[in-house]
């Protein structure tokens, strides 16, 4: 009868020992094994949007965290100078035309004049008076050609100048919003150089940050979970690609272009953290995404690869 206590007290820590063991198994599993990360970050491309042209601004038509949409003007550059040049471009391209139409006459009265002596009759006379005419026809010909371009010149010289007063008003390039943005009428801007970023919320996305061990429980297409540390209902979406690479820390660059390779060996070994892109499927409602966003990021791969 005294035995039964302690058969029971077996029977209670050998239970619990199972209990422990399968509760460490499956941590084991979740945590090393199972496709998931809580270092994910929500991002987006940023277009960074800079003026074609050179010039003061006389009007700015957005604000900071405005929501624009493409197509959309931003902010307008002094058109004066741009005006004045498209009207040098225009006298410039009437100047040509008229040149190249006297060019042309001048051409065609020679052609005249060579057909003419062409039916005179054969004596020495003729014969040089024919080659004259043939000389200025050649002449005028060559003349009119230079003409020709001289007038597609100037037509291309109004094309650029018509194209530079309409980059004097700087438009959005894609939707979304307008952030870090102090822009104010007399700021000067320079061709090429950016002065406002625009995110473009058409390309929000999600990183997970993956270790490489748990790759292998991931393809394309797998459907994804993105709890962000914000907390509200998960985001899902799927997996859209993997990263073709990452940088080297124990490898660098060395002046006679051999590998210079760390010579330290850690004993403990990370593993490295591959980026898996995950497309955003469906936002719930309310949810208010923004780049830089922390995020958990769960996949769930086919039953098949479970």
């Amino acid at each position: 009868m005294k035995l039964v206590p302690y058969a029971y007290r077996f029977i209670v820590t050998l239970a619990a020992l199972a209990i422990a063991v399968v509760i460490g198994w499956q941590l084991w599993i979740y945590y090393m094994e199972s496709p998931w990360t809580r270092d994910g970050r929500v991002r987006a491309d940023v277009v960074s949007l800079a003026p074609d042209v050179t010039g003061p601004i006389v009007q700015v038509f957005v604000h900071d965290n405005q929501a624009v949409h493409t197509g959309e003007p931003v902010f307008q550059i002094d058109p004066s100078r741009f005006n004045l040049a498209l009207e040098q471009a225009k006298a410039a391209l009437a100047q040509t035309q008229a040149s190249e139409a006297k060019a042309h006459a001048t051409m065609l009265n020679a052609q005249e004049n060579a057909a003419r002596y062409a039916a005179l009759s054969n004596n020495a006379t003729s014969a040089v008076s024919r080659g004259d005419a043939s000389t200025q026809s050649r002449e005028a010909q060559a003349a009119y050609k230079a003409a020709q371009a001289e007038y597609a010149a100037a037509q291309a010289d109004l094309d650029v100048a018509e194209l530079n007063l309409q980059r004097t008003t700087v438009r959005a390039t894609v939707n979304g919003v307008v952030t870090n943005f102090s822009m104010q009428p007399g700021d000067y801007v320079s061709a090429g150089t950016a002065v406002i970023a625009i995110v473009d919320t058409d390309s929000l996305y999600v990183d997970g940050y993956f270790e490489e061990t748990k790759l292998h429980h991931i393809q394309i297409g797998d459907r994804a979970s993105v709890q962000l540390l914000q907390g509200g209902p998960a985001i899902q979406g799927h997996v859209q690609g993997f990263a073709a690479g990452i940088a080297d820390s124990e490898r660098i660059a060395a002046p006679t272009l051999l590998a210079d390779v760390n010579p330290t060996f850690t004993w403990v070994r990370l593993a490295a953290r591959i980026p898996v892109r995950i497309a955003i499927d469906k936002v719930p409602a309310g949810t208010h995404l923004v780049a830089g966003m922390t995020a958990s990021v769960s996949i769930a791969p086919e039953k098949g690869r479970q």
